[in-house]
């Protein structure tokens, strides 16, 4: 199987709609834990997958990234960790947003675009506003936990 996509299908997928699956209700993850909800596109013919992950020795530390095709990461947010080193040596502070690269996957970081994210410390605030870059427009009940 090719995991790699055209950029031009990636950024597709990146805009296309995504739902949730079901009514299910997802508890966010306490430190060291992880959660993956399902996604899929409005006509049901594309499944993407929603990760969120936290540090259990960093407690700020966290990666929200959202799948296509099973393993394609079409965006990942950082944050909370250590600064990524692009492919061209130039170093991104965190938190940043991964978005897929032809030829390079997740691989390249920027810093996260300030009209699009607006409190970088608030890590629930981070995620309502992922699952809109990302463009969940349907998006799963995700409950708040205590150290949210």
């Amino acid at each position: 199987m090719d995991l790699s996509l055209t950029q031009a299908d990636a950024d597709a997928l990146l805009a296309m709609e995504k739902h949730r699956v079901d009514d299910g209700v997802y508890d966010y993850p306490g430190f060291g834990g992880a959660l993956r909800i399902p996604l899929q596109s409005p006509d049901n013919r594309e499944a993407f997958t929603l990760d969120v992950t936290r540090s259990q020795i960093n407690l700020i530390k966290g990666t929200y990234q959202n799948r296509s095709r099973g393993v394609v990461i079409l965006a990942r947010l950082d944050f909370g960790g250590a600064p990524h080193r692009n492919p061209d040596d130039v170093e991104i502070s965190c938190p940043h947003l991964h978005v897929y690269r032809e030829g390079f996957g997740d691989r390249w970081a920027i810093s996260l675009p300030s009209d699009r994210f607006t409190d970088p410390s608030d890590t629930w605030q981070l995620l309502l506003e992922f699952m809109q870059f990302v463009n969940v427009t349907v998006p799963p009940d995700v409950r708040r936990g205590l150290f949210t």
